[in-house]
């Protein structure tokens, strides 16, 4: 035989199982290396998880409070004074209620934004309820007569968005535990 063919024969009999002994490694470091690196991740989500944890329950309970304190009744009772007159008493709520959402509105960062809609929703029914109800009323009546038929109203509806929401925070915050 040639010698240059015996030479590239050589060459070629070192070197294909070099090649399949180095992309052998190749693909085990590889898979190594990822799945290193999923462990890592994995470690690193549940201590942020650990970390988070308290905070985002934190900030259901104060989606709760939050629920709690608009609801009509809370309003009616937290505000409701003999000097006021209707036109007093809604825009008592009005602010009351704006307040309330302004002092929450971060909490949008620890929960769902399906959640956060139905803050907001709920935020939203309670403002135009009140606001549909006082149209009706003179706004020099005494303030009794809005929040009559405030909660006439409310003896009417069936179900409240506020405890919808309420629910829907339950239902969330169970699925962190």
């Amino acid at each position: 035989m040639n010698p240059a063919v015996e030479v590239i024969l050589e060459i070629i009999k070192i070197s294909v199982p070099a090649l399949v002994v180095f992309f052998t490694i190749y693909k085990v470091m590889g898979k190594f290396l990822d799945r290193q690196y999923q462990m890592r991740l994995l470690e690193t989500k549940e201590k942020n998880q650990s970390s988070s944890l308290p905070i985002r329950l934190q900030a259901y309970e104060r989606l709760s409070l939050f629920c709690e304190r608009i609801s009509i009744p809370a309003l009616l009772l937290r505000l409701k004074t003999k000097e006021m007159n209707a036109s007093d008493l809604r825009f008592s709520m009005m602010i009351a209620i704006q307040k309330e959402y302004e002092h929450n509105i971060t909490q949008q960062v620890y929960v769902s934004n399906q959640l956060w809609e139905i803050i907001k929703y709920t935020k939203d029914d309670t403002i135009n309820t009140i606001n549909l109800i006082a149209d009706t009323v003179d706004p020099d009546a005494d303030s009794k007569e809005l929040s009559t038929a405030l909660m006439a109203v409310l003896d009417e509806k069936k179900v409240m968005t506020y405890d919808k929401a309420l629910e829907a925070i339950k239902k969330e915050a169970g699925i962190l535990m």
